[in-house]
């Protein structure tokens, strides 16, 4: 990647997203980050530079306004960051039909819509577009029945991030489904195996060390391939 390195993270107002955010930062990247309120930017105020966007990613008119907003710029770096983990406890028969309808609509078509409309700004060549999805999201993981129903979003996920590689027609397009380890967040929870330093600067290691190669692949933060 060239000096003066451009990112775009979607949904960076804390937790893993800001933690991106952060680590691009003092890395010397030019940062532009969205938030769904942008009087209220969490610690995204603390990062000097960064340019703030306001997306509600579940809304379409708010995305082709991003679009909009963005037009002519070119990223290095697209991170479709945001998620959610759904109603709990994950009881499917008690569960209301909207919870699981927004559920799908955030982890899995939304990051879709988001990635369709800003693909054609990633640098050719070099760009990378990143999603955060998870190791759950492998069909093969016998782990996390209790929140089944965010295994099953995350399943999604990859499943249209695999369709939407296939209709770009694009080799040079590095597609990255990233797992980001157990990370100590709101989701993960204090008993989480690592911190979000660790994991997003793992990240945005694996980011760098995979720009260039076009291709989509499923890693984890240590960039060791994942079994979709």
């Amino acid at each position: 990647m060239a000096n003066s390195r451009t990112a775009l993270i979607i949904g960076a107002s804390r937790g893993l997203g800001l933690g991106l955010v952060q680590r691009l930062h003092e890395d010397g990247w030019h940062i532009t980050a969205t938030v769904r309120n942008p009087q209220q930017p969490g610690g995204l105020a603390n990062v000097p530079g960064v340019h703030i966007e306001q997306l509600e990613m579940n809304d379409t008119v708010q995305l082709d306004s991003l679009q909009q907003r963005l037009q002519g710029q070119v990223f290095d770096l697209i991170f479709v960051n945001a998620g959610v983990m759904g109603p709990l406890p994950q009881d499917l028969e008690a569960v209301h039909n909207s919870d699981i309808g927004d559920l799908f609509m955030t982890n899995a078509v939304a990051p879709i819509r988001v990635a369709r409309r800003l693909v054609g700004q990633i640098r050719e060549g070099s760009g990378v577009l990143a999603f955060m999805s998870s190791i759950l999201g492998s069909v093969t993981i016998p782990d996390g029945g209790e929140i089944c129903l965010y295994k099953a979003s995350k399943a999604a996920l990859n499943s249209m991030i695999n369709s939407f590689f296939v209709e770009q027609q694009r080799p040079d397009l590095c597609v990255l489904a990233m797992h980001p380890g157990w990370v100590k967040t709101d989701m993960g929870g204090e008993n989480a195996e690592i911190d979000v330093l660790t994991s997003t600067r793992g990240m945005i290691e694996q980011i760098k060390a995979q720009s260039g190669k076009g291709g989509l692949r499923f890693i984890n933060y240590k960039g060791e391939p994942l079994v979709w």
